[in-house]
C-alpha cells in the first residue's frame, strides 16, 4: 500500500489527519480514499472538476505530480506520497 504523509500545516484544518497507508492505483484513487477517512479533505485538495488546486502540491516518490488535472499518476504498493499546501503571500 502507498504511504501518504501530510504537511503539518494541513493538520490545522483537519486535526485528525495523520500519516497513513492507502490501497490505491492512482493519486485520484488515493484522494478518494483519503476523503473517506478524513471527510472534506478532497474539497480542500481538488476543485469541482477534480483537478488539483493551485495551492496544493503532491509528490509521488519524490517527484511532483504530473497529471494535475485528472490525478492519473500511478501509485505502486511501495509508493510514497507527500501532500502539502503551497504557501504564498508576503
Amino acid at each position: 500500500m502507498a504511504r501518504v504523509r501530510f504537511t503539518p500545516h494541513l493538520v490545522r484544518f483537519f486535526p485528525d489527519l495523520r500519516e497513513c497507508e492507502v490501497d490505491a492505483v492512482s493519486v485520484r484513487d488515493a484522494v478518494r480514499e483519503l476523503d473517506r477517512r478524513f471527510p472534506g479533505l478532497a474539497a480542500y485538495l481538488v476543485d469541482e472538476r477534480g483537478a488539483l488546486r493551485k495551492h496544493v502540491v503532491i509528490f509521488v516518490d519524490e517527484r511532483a505530480l504530473i497529471d494535475r488535472e485528472a490525478l492519473g499518476d500511478p501509485l505502486g504498493p511501495a509508493s510514497s506520497v507527500y501532500v502539502f499546501q503551497a504557501l504564498s503571500g508576503g
